[in-house]
C-alpha cells in the first residue's frame, strides 16, 4: 500500500502554482482533504473558474505573489511550472516545503503504482500496460502526464487498484519520496533542454523514478539503450530487462515470430509478433516494455496477447490518417525531440517527405542527417526552427519552407510520388503555432482531409 498515513494537509495553507489540469486537480483533492487552498497563475483567465471558486480554491490570477507563497505552509507545482522562478526560489528558501503534483498524490493513493517514464514512447507505453493489467483482471487507474491527473484518481484508489502513471520529467524533478512498485524507463536522449539546464540535469530529473524503491520493487530497463542503463546503474530495485538487439538470457527479448519473457527455465511466450498492429520498430520496443511489466503483474499471456491485438496505437503517433493519389500521410506529433523524429524517420522506406520544425527543444537536426540521406528524404521545414534546419541539413537534405500546416500539407504531396510517404514528425515543440502538439497534430489531419477532398474532386473533371 502506497498512501501515507502520517501526511495531512487539514488547516495547513498550501498554494498551487500552475492552473492547468494537474494543479486543478491539485487544488480540488487539497480542498477536500482540509487544507486552505489558493491556486495561482499567470494568466488572467484559467478553465473552471467558478466551478474552483465554489469548491472552495482561492483564485489568485496574473501573477504569482510573493506575499502569498512565503506565507504558505506548503507549495504545490504544476509540472508546466518551472521550479526555479525567482518567488519560488525565494519561498523555498526562507523554509516553505515545495513538492510537486505527482508527489502529492502519490502520498494518499492506496494502491500500488507502476511509473513509466522515458524520452519517447512513454503515453504508448502507459496506455497498453493499463491494457493488459485490465485484460488480466487487474483494477488499473491509467493517467499522470496523460488522460487523468494522479490527484483526481486519488478518492477511488483502493488497496488492489494498480495506477498506471506516465511520469514526466518535469513531474519527477518535483518528486521526494514518490515511490513506484514497478519503474520503467524505455530510454534516454537528450530533451527538454529549454527547461533543463543540461542533459545531465534532464537525466537526474528521470532518476528520481528510482530514488525511493527498494529491493522488493522492480525496475524495468532497456537493455539496448546505453544511456538509460547508466543512468539506472545503481538502481536497488530487482531488474526486469527487456531488448530487440542485446542477446539477453535472462529478459523480455524477441524470439523467432514471438514476445517472450526468457529465464534459466526456458521461455515463456508473451505474445506473438503477429498480434501487435503498431506502425514503426522502435513502438515494438514499447510492446517489449508492457509486457515486461505485465509479466511481472502475473497476467496471462492470454490477455497480454488480447490487450496487443486490439491496440492499433495512440492518437499523433505514427497514427495512419489516410491515403491520398497513392501517397500515404501519418501524424506522428508527438515526436517532440530529435531522438523520437530519428525513430519515426526510420520507420519508412526510401522516398520520404518529412515535414519538420516548430519550437526548438533542443539537441542538433544534423543527428537526422544520416536517417534523411538513406531514407532519400525531402524535408518540408515549417515553425521557428526553420533556419536551425536548414543550417544543419542544407546542401545535404532537399528542404522547403512552408508557412503554414495547410501549404505545409501540400507542398510535401506535390513532392511525393505514389507509394510513398508524408510523414509529419517535427522533433520540436508545437507552441509557435499550436497549443499543444494535439492541436498540431488534429490541424495536420484537417489538412491533409482538405487535400483529400481536393484531390478527389480534381480527379472528377
Amino acid at each position: 500500500m502506497t498512501a501515507s498515513s502520517s501526511f495531512s494537509v487539514a488547516g495547513k495553507r498550501v498554494v498551487v502554482v500552475g492552473a492547468a489540469r494537474s494543479g486543478i486537480a491539485a487544488a480540488e483533492l487539497l480542498v477536500r482533504r482540509g487544507a486552505t487552498v489558493t491556486l495561482t497563475d499567470t494568466r488572467e483567465g484559467i478553465d473552471d473558474e467558478k466551478r474552483l471558486r465554489d469548491a472552495g480554491v482561492r483564485l489568485e490570477l496574473g501573477r504569482h505573489v510573493s506575499e502569498t507563497l512565503m506565507s504558505a505552509d506548503l507549495i504545490v507545482l504544476s509540472p508546466g511550472v518551472p521550479p526555479r522562478q525567482t518567488v519560488i526560489e525565494q519561498a523555498r528558501k526562507a523554509g516553505v516545503p515545495v513538492i510537486g503534483e505527482l508527489e502529492l498524490a502519490s502520498r494518499w493513493v492506496r494502491g500500488r503504482i507502476v511509473a513509466v517514464t522515458g524520452t519517447k514512447g512513454k503515453s504508448t507505453t502507459t496506455t497498453l500496460t493499463g491494457r493488459m493489467l485490465e485484460a488480466g483482471g487487474h483494477r488499473v487507474a491509467v493517467g499522470g502526464n496523460i488522460g487523468v491527473a494522479l490527484s483526481a484518481q486519488v478518492d477511488d484508489s483502493t488497496d488492489d487498484t494498480i495506477h498506471v502513471v506516465e511520469a514526466s520529467s518535469f513531474q519527477l524533478e518535483g518528486t521526494d519520496a514518490f515511490k513506484p512498485w514497478i519503474a520503467v524507463l524505455l530510454n534516454f536522449s537528450p530533451d527538454h533542454l529549454d527547461r533543463h539546464a543540461d542533459a545531465a540535469e534532464y537525466a537526474a530529473a528521470k532518476s528520481r523514478i528510482f530514488a525511493n524503491q527498494t529491493v522488493d520493487d522492480w525496475a524495468v530497463l532497456n537493455a539496448d539503450d546505453a544511456a538509460s542503463r547508466e543512468i539506472a546503474r545503481e538502481v536497488r530495485a530487482r531488474r526486469l530487462l527487456f531488448a530487440m538487439e542485446a542477446d539477453l538470457s535472462d529478459g523480455v527479448v524477441i524470439a523467432g515470430d514471438s514476445i517472450v519473457r526468457r529465464t534459466h527455465a526456458g521461455d515463456q511466450e508473451l505474445v506473438p509478433l503477429s498480434a501487435v498492429r503498431l506502425l514503426g520498430r522502435h513502438l515494438l520496443s514499447d510492446v517489449l516494455a508492457a509486457s515486461a511489466v505485465a509479466s511481472l503483474v502475473g497476467v496471462d499471456p492470454s490477455a497480454i496477447t488480447r490487450a496487443v491485438e486490439g491496440f492499433s496505437g495512440l492518437e499523433h503517433a505514427l497514427e495512419p490518417v489516410a491515403e491520398v493519389g497513392g501517397v500515404r500521410f501519418v501524424n506522428d506529433s508527438k515526436a517532440t525531440n530529435i531522438e523520437a523524429a530519428r525513430r519515426a524517420i526510420q520507420s519508412f522506406e526510401p522516398g520520404l517527405i518529412v515535414i519538420l520544425g516548430g519550437r526548438f527543444k533542443g539537441g542538433s537536426f544534423a543527428d537526422l542527417r544520416e536517417a534523411l540521406i538513406a531514407r532519400r528524404a525531402t524535408v518540408v521545414a515549417i515553425g521557428e526552427a526553420r533556419l536551425l534546419i536548414h543550417s544543419a541539413l542544407d546542401g545535404q537534405v532537399p528542404i522547403r519552407d512552408a508557412n503554414d500546416m495547410g501549404k505545409a500539407v501540400r507542398i510535401a504531396f506535390g513532392l511525393a510520388a505514389p507509394g510513398s510517404t508524408v510523414v509529419l514528425a517535427p522533433a520540436c515543440a508545437s507552441f509557435d503555432m499550436f497549443r499543444d502538439y494535439a492541436e498540431r497534430g488534429r490541424v495536420f489531419k484537417q489538412e491533409v482531409a482538405r487535400l483529400a477532398e481536393e484531390w478527389s474532386g480534381a480527379q472528377e473533371h
